[in-house]
């Protein structure tokens, strides 16, 4: 089992920056994949960056340029930074961590985006 914790989100103006943390715990040493995935009501959970095997990064085409993944296996987390945020972007981030056999995600946090 993955236990996974996220800080980070919370109210950004338009053009703003945040920067969302997941903090692994638990049975860890199996992940292959690490990343990020948002979602708005009445929509599907969408791809926004995943780093598999701590050097292939994969990014969904409306972050691109804006958004960074990174990882630290040190203590365990995965870090997006956020950056020229629309309110396009305004959704429920979660974080997400792929075993060979096990897909495991956190509780997810709010980004909001308005002025």
């Amino acid at each position: 089992q993955v236990q996974l914790v996220e800080s980070g989100g919370g109210l950004v103006q338009p053009g703003g920056s945040l920067r969302l943390s997941c903090a692994a715990s638990g049975s860890t040493i199996g992940i292959l994949i690490r990343g990020w995935y948002r979602q708005v009501p009445g929509k599907q959970r969408e791809l926004v960056a995943t780093i598999t095997n701590g050097y292939n990064i994969e990014y969904g085409d409306s972050v691109k340029g804006r958004f960074t993944i990174s990882e630290n296996n040190a203590n365990d987390t995965v870090s997006l930074q956020m950056n020229s945020l629309t309110p396009e972007d305004a959704a429920v981030y979660y974080c997400n961590v792929q075993t060979r056999l096990w897909s495991y995600w956190g509780q997810g946090t709010q980004v909001t985006v308005s002025s």
